[in-house]
C-alpha cells in the first residue's frame, strides 16, 4: 500500500492511468461483471464503474435495513427496548447470535446490531417483519430519497438474483448514496449516526475486502454481502465509508462483483478485486 501511494496514480502495464480506467482494469481481470461507486460526502466528488447497473444485494441490504430501523425508532414508530421472541419456526440458516439464543427474547437495537455485525439472517427477517415486511421496508427506503434499492423477499432465498432479474438488487450509486444520507445526513440524529457507524467499524465479515485495501491507519466500516447458489454467478459485495488519514468528511464506496462462474465457498480471488477496489479508491481520496 505504501508502494502505491508513493506514485500518482494507478497504473496498468506500468502506466499510470485515471480512477475510472483502473477499475475497468480491474473488471477486465476479475472476468466477472463490477460496479462501483465512490462518494466524497464532504465534497459531492464522485467516481464509479457501472455503478447505474443493477446488482443483487445479498446482505448488503443490512446496512440500510440497520438505519431504517433506528430512523424509524427516532420518529416513534419502533421501539429499540422493546422485546421480540425468537422461535424456532424463525430460524433461517446464516444465523450465529439469534440461533444461540432460541427460546429466549432479544430488543429491537440488539436485533439490529446483530444483523449489521455478523449479517445474522433471522435478525434480519424478524426486523423486516417489524417494519411491515420487504414491500414496506422498501417503500421507507423510497421516502429516504433511494428510488432504485428494493428488497423483495426474505433471507435467505433473497440472496438468488439471477441474470436480469430486478428483485432484490441495487445499484452501487444508489446504495452509496443511501448509506451517505443515512451517515453523513440530517436523517438520524447523531447518537443514532455514531452508534451505526461503531457497528460498522465493529464488523469483522469485510476484512478480506474492501477495509483490506485502505492503509491500515484509516478508520473504516463496512457491511459485506455474498451470494452462493447452483444455477448462480458468485456474487461478492461490500460497503464501507472510510475516514482518510488527513481528516476530513468520510468517502462511501459501494462494490459489487459478479464473478465469471458459479461458486460454492467465499472465493479469495474475488475478495482480492474488491480488496484492490479498495486501494484504487484510497489513491482516488489522496
Amino acid at each position: 500500500m505504501a508502494a502505491l501511494l508513493a506514485v500518482p496514480g494507478w497504473r496498468v502495464d506500468g502506466k499510470p492511468v485515471d480512477t475510472a480506467t483502473a477499475l475497468r482494469a480491474l473488471e477486465a481481470k476479475s472476468g466477472g461483471r463490477l460496479g462501483v461507486a465512490a462518494l466524497d460526502t464532504g465534497s459531492g466528488r464522485y467516481v464509479g464503474h457501472r455503478s447505474d447497473e443493477r446488482f443483487g444485494l445479498c446482505s448488503t441490504f443490512k446496512l440500510p435495513l440497520a438505519a431504517v430501523v433506528l430512523w424509524e425508532a427516532e420518529r416513534g414508530n419502533l421501539w429499540l427496548d422493546r422485546v421480540v421472541a425468537l422461535v424456532p419456526e424463525d430460524m433461517v440458516s446464516g444465523s450465529p447470535v439469534t440461533g444461540a439464543k432460541l427460546g429466549a427474547t432479544m430488543s429491537i437495537r440488539d436485533l439490529a446490531r446483530a444483523t449489521q455485525t455478523t449479517s445474522d439472517n433471522m435478525a434480519a427477517n424478524l426486523l423486516l417483519r417489524e417494519l411491515g415486511g420487504p414491500a414496506r421496508f422498501t417503500a421507507l427506503l423510497r421516502k429516504s430519497g433511494d428510488k432504485v434499492t428494493r428488497v423483495d423477499r426474505t433471507e435467505p432465498m433473497m440472496n438468488f438474483v439471477l441474470k436480469g432479474e430486478i428483485r432484490d438488487t441495487t445499484s452501487p450509486r444508489a446504495m452509496a448514496e443511501t448509506v451517505g444520507r443515512f451517515l453523513t445526513g440530517g436523517f438520524l440524529s447523531a447518537p443514532a449516526r455514531d452508534m451505526l457507524v461503531e457497528w460498522m467499524v465493529e464488523t469483522r465479515t469485510g476484512a478480506r475486502r474492501l477495509r483490506a485495501g485502505f492503509p491500515p491507519d484509516w478508520k473504516a466500516g463496512d457491511k459485506t454481502g455474498t451470494g452462493l447458489a447452483a444455477g448462480m454467478v458468485a456474487k461478492t459485495n461490500d460497503v464501507a465509508i472510510v475516514w482518510p488519514g488527513s481528516g476530513g468528511p468520510p468517502v462511501i464506496v459501494a462494490a459489487y462483483l459478479d464473478s465469471a462462474s458459479e461458486g460454492s465457498a467465499m472465493s479469495p480471488a474475488d475478495e482480492a478485486v474488491l480488496a484492490q477496489v479498495g486501494q484504487v479508491t484510497a489513491q482516488w481520496m489522496t
